[in-house]
């Protein structure tokens, strides 16, 4: 055996100090929590009155809130909020999991419903701080996703078209944030447009109630295309670009494009790429509507590559209906943006505790989700108010968690102040330092 641990081993351990703060980090959030005035928030818009576990719901939802902050994806993990001397640098009373769970068990629909306006209130507070784009134009990105569950007892579980039991929620993400401007928790067997219409009427309505004065684009795939969508859209004043599914009359369009059309773009190497568009009739005489004409822009790929090109020879098309003023090819660049969407749902999973749903009730864990949208939300508010880094980085969680978050601390008291010592040499002390002055000089919205 090593000197080395040999001296590890002669390390005692003890559980027994009351000021050490295991994620001191969370005093940086709880400072912006305290700006938004979300406990005050949650207590007037979400009323459980009378019900098991309803009263004083800010508390609840911002010990949940917290906790998934700190690294939580079950209930029972809110318990490390009450180890030590944490809940000292939080503004709320941290609750026990037995007491959130029956909080999480009290939701029902228009609860949930309330909730989601609570979210929607802290998005136009936040933005009225300087995290909101005022006149700039937005980006919104709508796509679904699979939250897997396991076992007999999840209500609302389903298999979907992906063969992997569990819920279908709806979401829509800021593009260049990646925060949650929306989001809806639906059973797992619901197909990808169900509620699509009437999400994206409150999405938009939201949107311009928190501040968005400029304009606004929706990105989404084949999956949310419909004729009575577009028809929402362009009512509202929203620009739009939906993929297209390669159906008969889709194809059909696309042959109709003469040669010369096409436009060569930059495409990775082994393959070649070109552009074209074209106008797309979406109705007539045979479906009995009014015809609509849009533009179709189409994006055809092949392999170049002499081996692989036997495996795949013919063109393959991608089909987007927009109508975004734009050239051909930045049509084709924009849309093809809207992959990052993918990265603010696997940081709503992996950071936020969304690769869980902890209920066997269907409305507690759309109270769940709302708990990790209002998380995943937080990180970017305090990340872009904060100034954590430069604005056009991405957030993302886990690195706020481990830079800032779970730093280590101890409270103690010096000639009657309390002051909260952290680690000597911390990488990133100065992000954090600067971050906690800078939210501290925010003003409490009300």
């Amino acid at each position: 055996m090593s000197s080395s641990s040999r001296a590890l081993d002669r390390i005692g351990v003890t559980f027994d100090d009351p000021t050490l703060v295991g994620d001191a980090g969370l005093l940086v959030p709880a400072t912006l929590m305290v700006r938004l005035g979300l406990e005050a928030l949650v207590n007037q818009m979400v009323r459980l009155t009378g019900r098991v576990g309803g009263a004083l719901p800010g508390r609840k939802v911002l010990t949940l809130v917290t906790a998934i902050l700190a690294g939580a994806t079950h209930i029972d993990h809110a318990n490390r909020l009450r180890a030590g001397a944490t809940a000292r640098v939080l503004p709320f009373k941290v609750m026990a999991p037995s007491t959130l769970g029956t909080f999480l068990r009290s939701f029902t629909f228009g609860h949930v419903r309330q909730f989601d306006a609570v979210i929607a209130a802290a998005i136009g507070r936040a933005w009225s701080l300087g995290a909101g784009p005022k006149d700039a134009p937005v980006t919104v990105d709508l796509d679904s996703t699979i939250i897997e569950v396991h076992g007999d007892h999840k209500r609302g579980a389903a298999y979907g078209y992906t063969k992997v039991l569990g819920y279908h929620p709806l979401l829509a993400t800021r593009s260049d944030t990646g925060e949650v401007l929306h989001a809806r928790l639906r059973k797992g067997s619901a197909n990808t447009q169900r509620g699509t219409k009437r999400f994206c009427e409150e999405l938009i309505a939201r949107l311009r109630r928190c501040g968005a004065t400029g304009p606004l684009t929706l990105r989404a795939d084949a999956g949310f295309f419909s004729r009575e969508l577009l028809g929402i859209l362009g009512r509202l004043g929203c620009a739009f670009s939906i993929s297209l599914a390669l159906n008969k009359h889709v194809r059909e369009a696309i042959s109709a494009i003469g040669e010369d059309s096409w436009c060569d773009i930059v495409y990775p190497d082994g393959g070649e790429a070109q552009v074209a568009e074209t106008v797309y009739v979406i109705g007539g005489k045979k479906t009995k509507r009014q015809e609509q004409r849009v533009r179709l822009v189409v994006r055809r790929t092949r392999l170049t590559d002499p081996i692989q090109q036997r495996l795949w020879p013919d063109w393959r098309h991608h089909a987007i209906v927009t109508n975004l003023e734009l050239p051909t090819v930045e049509v084709d660049q924009f849309h093809r943006r809207h992959a990052t969407i993918e990265l603010a749902i696997r940081d709503l999973k992996e950071g936020a505790g969304l690769e869980h749903c902890p209920s066997g009730r269907f409305f507690a864990n759309a109270a769940w989700l709302g708990c990790a949208v209002l998380a995943h939300n937080l990180v970017r508010w305090t990340a872009r108010l904060g100034d954590l880094h430069p604005s056009g980085r991405l957030t993302v969680t886990s690195t706020v968690r481990s830079q800032v978050l779970s730093v280590p601390g101890r409270l103690v008291n010096r000639a009657g102040r309390i002051v909260l010592r952290l680690p000597e040499h911390w990488p990133w002390a100065r992000q954090f330092t600067t971050a906690l002055a800078r939210l501290r000089a925010l003003p409490l919205v009300t």
